[in-house]
């Protein structure tokens, strides 16, 4: 029961109707995004196995606090603003979430498009994928999320890489 009452509340906070990814229908706060298949190999990573590493990172709650507070920190930080500049940051926050959760093994869906496609127009250098690898770190460890766990999710975001890096 409690298992099955987690799963709903990470559909809810998480997913996003199947309509979402069309130009013309776009979740409330999103701007709209050319047709894309929906796959959860859109993720660019698979997911941990047991429970123990979302545990750590304090759940669904835990998630959406360490990446509400990264794209904060995105939001701030000069060394990003050029690849960051003409992004969305409402479905950032979103997809972010759903990419953690499922890679955590949280239960969650991933809906949005494939890192390649993602990150094609971005530019981003070797300089600013760390730097927003440090954000990251920051707010997993504002969150109290331990080194080790950390660690955890940051190889299985390390292979990410080869697709986001274009310069």
């Amino acid at each position: 029961m409690l298992k099955s009452l987690a799963c709903a509340t990470a559909i809810v906070l998480f997913a996003t109707p199947a309509f979402a990814q069309s130009a013309s229908h776009a979740p409330p706060g999103e701007e709209a995004v050319d047709p894309y298949a929906v796959s959860d190999a859109n993720a660019g990573a698979t997911p941990v196995d047991g429970q123990e590493l979302f545990a750590a990172f304090h759940g669904h709650e835990g998630i959406s606090r360490i990446v509400d507070d990264l794209v904060e920190q995105v939001q701030k930080d000069p060394r990003l603003t050029e690849i960051f500049k003409a992004s969305d940051f409402v479905r950032l926050r979103r997809t972010l979430k759903e990419q953690f959760c499922y890679i955590l093994n949280g239960g969650c869906p991933y809906t949005g498009r494939d890192m390649k496609s993602v990150h094609a127009d971005h530019g981003v250098i070797t300089a600013e994928f760390n730097a927003l690898v440090e954000l990251l770190q920051a707010a997993m460890t504002r969150e109290g999320v331990a080194f080790s766990a950390q660690n955890r999710l940051l190889a299985k975001l390390a292979p990410i890489k080869r697709d986001t890096v274009t310069r």
